[in-house]
């Protein structure tokens, strides 16, 4: 055998003739058209196989003896028969080819001779020849004479399946397609069957999208069919691949890979992390977020001393909520479930239950105010003046509706957030008693920060050279980018200084991340940039970026 050829496929299965080319055995009657792998038969009153057989029929398989004539108007001595059949080996391989006899008896495979046992003789003679059938379609003619007295034939060929003798992988199997029922998640793949005649059968892959085909195949079948009823219905992509493999081990490669979108009906993980915490401004509930990719929303379910809200849930798009509607001294029941985007809903998260209390006899704080500036967004209010009032506590949240958190207290009148983000910011403040309760909250504050509050200014911009220009007067190109950990900062613009060759020395304010001019002279220049930041601040000096103009 010869793998490195690509005239031998797979190795193809030959069994006995018998079994080989299946079927019970054709009468001489039958017609002359016969259908691969079954032999079509001749029978000659010669030796030499001149002129027309004096009969024609298929033959299944070549096992036969005649003590007189083999059919009517032959005689029973110097007679001919010679059977031929072209059938397709698929990747082909190494085969026996198996002959034995009375009188003459020889094998040709393409018309070269493979056996030759051609002489009368009074006893049973016999040969097995090892050849190597290329992959495709080939035909194979044996030759029988009967000289005198009695007659016997028998033939086969049949694949070596032994793993040492056959390396011939089987042929990729064809026509593979897929089909999926959305209705019952399952995915049913098809293909044409393998030519190989020493074919054990087919193993079926199965990947998610966005990983490798594993070793162990997902099921083995004798079938050109499999139907996976395994398949998730989770609405992710699925592929499967089909190879065949023979009785030595061999293993084709695998088809194209087969598509499949499965149908979503998994539902989200529940809910997890679910809390309360109960305050004048309202029940404060928050969850741990979902980590659903094909996340909706969430539902909020509250229960009102035992009874369902009639209103139904909440539907929120991030993990918190404040109830500001709860009644005061009245248990609330909190669960959470996530939805995903095709309405699976997850199972009922873990019970949280809060009494909402009774805000303390001390005044509200009034007239807050909230001012954003590059370090700190700052808080201001007026006191209450109530000598009961012992500080006040600070709550801020960035999604309206959604969950207040606790930033820090005070003892007068003023508050930094420090840790402001960046967009809008909610705030309240409640005044708190020498018992430590809480008033009603104020009214709120929004403010919408341009930049995330930080101590410091911008870091140093990252410098890149486009373009060096040329004596004809091209333009110089330099771009900036925003330094380590400022991409989310809102830059102003960028501060670029120039000397030598680009330009007198001297600011030019850009505010974007391009700065191009034509530089006066040819020569050595020097770039330096600062980031400005949304509040004017100018952070740290890039390092120089030195070039020569010209060039």
């Amino acid at each position: 055998m010869n793998p490195a050829s690509r005239t031998v496929a797979a190795a193809a299965v030959l069994a006995t003739a018998g079994t080989l080319l299946g079927g019970a055995a054709v009468t001489a009657s039958a017609a002359t058209a016969c259908t691969s792998p079954v032999y079509k038969r001749q029978l000659f009153a010669n030796t030499t196989f001149k002129g027309t057989p004096k009969k024609t029929d298929c033959d299944s398989a070549i096992d036969q003896s005649w003590s007189g004539a083999p059919a009517s108007g032959l005689p029973k001595d110097n007679f001919g028969v010679r059977w031929t059949v072209t059938r397709d080996f698929g990747s082909g391989g190494p085969f026996a080819l198996a002959a034995s006899g009375l009188d003459g008896i020889r094998v040709y495979v393409d018309g070269t001779r493979r056996v030759d046992l051609w002489k009368n003789t009074s006893r049973t003679v016999s040969r097995t020849v090892n050849v190597t059938v290329p992959s495709g379609k080939h035909t194979i003619r044996v030759d029988y004479v009967n000289w005198t007295g009695a007659a016997k034939v028998k033939f086969a060929y049949t694949p070596r399946t032994s793993a040492s003798v056959d390396k011939v992988r089987p042929l990729t199997p064809a026509g593979a397609t897929v089909s999926y029922d959305a209705a019952t998640g399952r995915a049913r793949l098809t293909w044409s069957k393998n030519k190989e005649m020493d074919l054990s059968g087919y193993r079926v892959y199965r990947r998610p999208q966005g990983t490798s085909f594993g070793g162990t195949p997902l099921a083995a079948t004798g079938a050109t069919s499999y139907t996976d009823s395994s398949l998730p219905v989770d609405g992710k992509v699925y592929y499967y691949e089909v190879r065949a493999y023979d009785r030595a081990g061999n293993v084709s490669a695998g088809t194209a890979d087969q598509k499949v979108t499965t149908a979503d009906r998994t539902a989200p993980e529940r809910v997890t992390g679910v809390t309360v915490r109960a305050s004048t401004a309202g029940n404060v509930v928050t969850w741990q977020a979902s980590s659903a990719q094909d996340l909706d929303h969430y539902e909020l379910w509250a229960s009102r001393g035992g009874e369902p809200d009639p209103d139904g849930p909440e539907f929120l798009g991030l993990p918190g909520f404040t109830d500001a509607t709860a009644d005061a001294g009245t248990p609330y029941t909190y669960t959470v479930q996530a939805v995903d985007t095709t309405g699976n809903v997850s199972a009922v998260s873990a019970h949280v239950t809060a009494t909402r209390p009774a805000a303390s006899a001390v005044a509200a704080p009034a007239g807050l105010t909230a001012t954003p500036a590059d370090a700190a967004t700052g808080l201001s209010w007026t006191p209450s003046g109530d000598p009961a009032v012992s500080g006040y506590h600070v709550y801020r949240r960035t999604v309206f509706n959604g969950a207040w958190t606790l930033l820090g207290s005070s003892s007068g009148a003023s508050y930094e957030d420090t840790s402001a983000p960046r967009h809008k910011a909610y705030y309240y403040v409640a005044a708190v008693d020498g018992d430590g309760a809480e008033s009603a909250p104020s009214a709120e504050s929004t403010v919408d920060r341009l930049s995330p509050a930080t101590a410091t200014g911008p870091a140093a911009p990252k410098l890149t050279l486009v373009s060096e220009g040329i004596p004809a007067r091209s333009p110089v190109r330099v771009t900036a980018a925003p330094g380590a950990g400022d991409e989310d900062r809102g830059l102003q613009g960028y501060s670029w200084e120039v000397a030598g060759a680009c330009g007198v020395s001297g600011t030019l304010l850009s505010t974007t991340g391009n700065l191009s001019w034509t530089p006066p002279y040819n020569g050595p220049c020097t770039v330096t940039v600062y980031a400005v930041d949304a509040y004017g601040r100018q952070g740290e000096q890039s390092s120089s970026l030195d070039f020569f103009v010209g060039r």
